[in-house]
């Protein structure tokens, strides 16, 4: 099975990446919604949290208040390491379990875990590619005040708390320019599907020729 980092800073349209990849049989982890769920009622991550940033981020159904979080992680560096330090152990432990699930099944070619900070939290060593959607600045701004309403003040706000996009471009085997048109953005996808395709072949070829 090939492992597939799909990644990408704030609105860059990792998103529509991700459908295409599932559309074409692609098994997805979204470590986003993964997160969501640690962090509901009851989750392993609301405790933890709680204890470190006061009860006032618990929202009114026992889970942690996302808004309130956000404030935290876009807002306050050393917040935002101490979110990053209690969560993503936990959302990586996840992922390894469902890594771990899908090679014993040997019925899935290619897994994706699409996750914005992969790069950041150092794991994209642990995939065997890395796809990074990338579009400038500019245009993740204009979508993430179109996306969330928030003004072009908070926006690249919350642009500047990530990784530049340019940087994270070193880290990539494959790369989706998605500043362009969804038909664009669409195209290149779906291109980039076929190279993984090829290498979960080779991959699987190597693996029945070894000794």
């Amino acid at each position: 099975m090939l492992t597939v980092a799909l990644t990408g800073g704030i609105a860059a349209g990792k998103s529509v990446v991700a459908r295409v990849f599932e559309a074409r049989g692609g098994v997805l982890f979204r470590a986003d919604e993964v997160a969501r769920g640690l962090m509901a009622p009851g989750g392993p991550a609301v405790r933890p949290l709680v204890d470190r940033f006061g009860q006032d981020l618990v929202g009114p159904d026992g889970g942690v208040d996302r808004k309130k979080l956000a404030s935290i992680v876009f807002g306050d560096p050393a917040g935002r390491t101490e979110v990053n330090r209690i969560v993503h152990p936990l959302v990586e432990k996840a992922r390894r379990a469902e890594v771990v699930r899908l090679e014993a099944e040997g019925r899935t070619d290619i897994f994706v875990s699409e996750a914005a900070l992969t790069i950041e939290a150092g794991l994209e060593k642990g995939f065997d590619k890395v796809v990074v959607v990338w579009c400038p600045a500019e245009v993740q701004a204009a979508r993430l005040m179109a996306r969330d309403g928030l003004g072009r003040e908070e926006a690249l706000r919350r642009i500047a708390a990530q990784m530049p996009a340019e940087e994270k471009l070193r880290y990539a085997g494959y790369v989706v320019d998605a500043s362009g048109s969804l038909e664009r953005t669409l195209a290149q996808a779906e291109a980039v599907w076929a190279k993984l395709l090829e290498d979960a072949a080779a991959k699987k070829k190597l693996k029945r020729v070894r000794p």
